[in-house]
């Protein structure tokens, strides 16, 4: 009778590869993203939801070594998702994968806890290379996006950008975006936790620094940012940073 073992090298390739956790609310994202890691043979899909709560409730049970994270979420904004995978599980790294500019989102993902930004107007092979770099403790970040970082850096202060949602704090942004989806303040305050009253002062908040003297001028622009934002840095390449003390870093 013939017994089938592993040899070392085999079960060593296995334990070595790396585990991903995949968080989007589309299970297309979710199949595609499957499919390339697939093909890597050192690493694979250990798990996926399509809601933050439930991404949360299945990696406590078994962490990850990456999570691939969406920032639009159906159940709860993908920063506040980030914050809670650092805080509840440190050694996890997160990958963002979203349809929103790097330029609005990136820097904000990267002080909530991730470590790579890609955009989904990238092929998914640059979500494989992302979770290879960020798993070696590098951050993932486009070339424009690294310039950018390392500019401010090396400046030692912010320089504008061209975009006026650069004003707003991460909260104000999360619900001038929610708002441009469509979603009530009620509806926002139920995802986020929070009192309508709270919503409304940060509606209130992003409708001055945007310069609009009505929440209806406001809804209008949010709409048109969200949805007629047009597709930057297609041309942009991966670029590795080397972890360090500074903003682009954990």
């Amino acid at each position: 009778m013939n017994t089938k073992h592993d040899t070392p090298s085999s079960a060593s390739s296995r334990s070595d590869r790396t585990n991903v956790f995949i968080v989007d609310d589309h299970p297309s994202v979710r199949e595609a993203i499957s499919a390339t890691i697939s093909q890597r043979i050192n690493m694979r899909v250990a798990g996926e939801a399509q809601l933050g709560a439930q991404a949360l409730k299945q990696m406590k049970r078994r962490a990850p070594d990456v999570a691939i994270v969406d920032i639009s979420l159906k159940d709860m904004h993908g920063l506040d998702l980030i914050e809670h995978i650092r805080d509840a599980l440190p050694e996890v790294r997160i990958v963002v994968y979203s349809m929103y500019d790097e330029s609005v989102y990136a820097e904000r993902a990267l002080r909530a806890g991730a470590s790579a930004y890609v955009m989904k107007n990238k092929p998914t092979t640059d979500v494989a290379n992302a979770i290879e770099s960020v798993h070696g403790g590098n951050v993932y970040l486009s070339r424009r996006m690294s310039s950018r970082i390392l500019g401010k850096v090396i400046r030692q202060q912010d320089y504008e950008v061209g975009s006026t949602t650069e004003r707003l704090t991460d909260r104000e942004m999360t619900v001038f975006q929610m708002l441009g989806e469509g979603q009530t303040v009620r509806d926002i305050a139920e995802t986020l936790e929070l009192s309508r009253k709270t919503i409304e002062t940060y509606r209130r908040r992003a409708k001055e620094k945007l310069g609009f003297d009505t929440v209806s001028e406001l809804l209008q622009y949010a709409v048109q940012w969200t949805y007629g934002r047009e597709d930057r840095g297609r041309s942009d390449e991966g670029t590795l940073l080397p972890s360090s003390p500074s903003p682009v870093s954990e």
